[in-house]
């Protein structure tokens, strides 16, 4: 009876690690942590500056199921991912032990504070014009498509520009 549970035992522990190097397998690599964030960032607003759009930073991690989770949201959700298109140059910025990204978050004004994923706008012209905490725009495991779709209107070229507002009262 012992031999037949340590047999046992053992063969749970062992689906249950194959299982779990099959998740880290399988597990999206959407951040990459030898990428120049600074060169990427500049690319993009190089990008940004002659299309008319802003440039969405989304800093994180693959090891933030989060970041994941936002990034799943807004490519498979059709409304999300045509704002995205319009509006931004997407750029993600990595942060994990491996490439912490330091210089740029510091001059981003250290938006790590707000935990991860964390959101910078910033205009054509690079300058960083909103940081935008994740955690209000989560719903349940997940964030909000109608909250993620308010924030990327509310940010976008056209939402910022005086000039939408020019003989509005």
């Amino acid at each position: 009876m012992k031999r037949l549970l340590l047999i046992a035992g053992l063969l749970t522990a062992s689906l249950t690690t194959i299982r779990a190097q099959e998740t880290a397998k399988a597990a999206p690599h959407i951040y990459n942590p030898q990428a120049d964030a600074q060169q990427d960032i500049k690319n993009a607003v190089a990008k940004a500056r002659k299309e008319g759009k802003h440039v969405l930073l989304q800093l994180g991690g693959n090891w933030c199921i989060w970041c994941i989770r936002f990034n799943t949201l807004t490519t498979t959700d059709s409304t999300l991912s045509q704002l995205l298109r319009r509006n931004y140059e997407v750029v993600h910025v990595n942060y994990s032990p491996e490439n912490k990204n330091e210089a740029t978050l510091a001059q981003l004004g250290y938006p790590q504070r707000f935990g991860f994923p964390v959101f910078v706008v910033l205009d054509e012209k690079g300058n960083r014009i909103h940081t935008q905490n994740s955690a209000y725009l989560e719903e349940g495991k997940g964030h909000s498509p109608k909250l993620v779709a308010e924030f990327l209107t509310h940010w976008s070229p056209a939402a910022t520009n005086p000039k939408t507002y020019a003989g509005q009262r």
